[in-house]
């Protein structure tokens, strides 16, 4: 992990704890995003991840970018295993199911993300070309 995500990474745990999740890094752009409270896949412990999202109806789309990794990141495993969630949005915490988007829906929700922040698409080619997991996150 390099410097910079960590010092986000690190920042974004911060921000979390001290306003109860009404701040982000991401609020100091143009970006929106959310915490994603999910079960571990492996530990059944609780986890919490700070993600960019989209708006998508009544519901959300996340990617799991991993920043370039060429592997998936964790949470991912979590919201395949255990898609009943929560997710905090600027203090909000509400209730979503996590759908792993596949076909002609994910190529359409991967526009949306694209469209949004086209960083996405550095993190396909630095990856070595992995398919991104995109999600939606709909109300429960």
């Amino acid at each position: 992990m390099s410097w910079f995500e960590k010092a986000v990474i690190g920042t974004d745990r911060l921000l979390y704890k001290l306003t109860g999740g009404k701040v982000m890094t991401v609020s100091f752009s143009k970006q929106t995003g959310l915490t994603l409270i999910s079960t571990g896949a492996k530990s059944g412990e609780r986890r919490e991840n700070q993600v960019q999202y989209v708006a998508d109806g009544d519901g959300m789309l996340v990617v799991g970018s991993n920043w370039g990794k060429p592997h998936h990141p964790a949470w991912t495993a979590n919201l395949l295993k255990n898609p009943d969630i929560q997710v905090n949005v600027r203090g909000d915490v509400r209730d979503v199911r996590a759908t792993l988007l596949a076909g002609a829906e994910r190529e359409a929700a991967w526009r949306k993300m694209v469209a949004a922040w086209p960083a996405f698409e550095d993190y396909v080619e630095r990856s070595g070309g992995r398919e991104l997991r995109v999600f939606r996150l709909t109300p429960r």
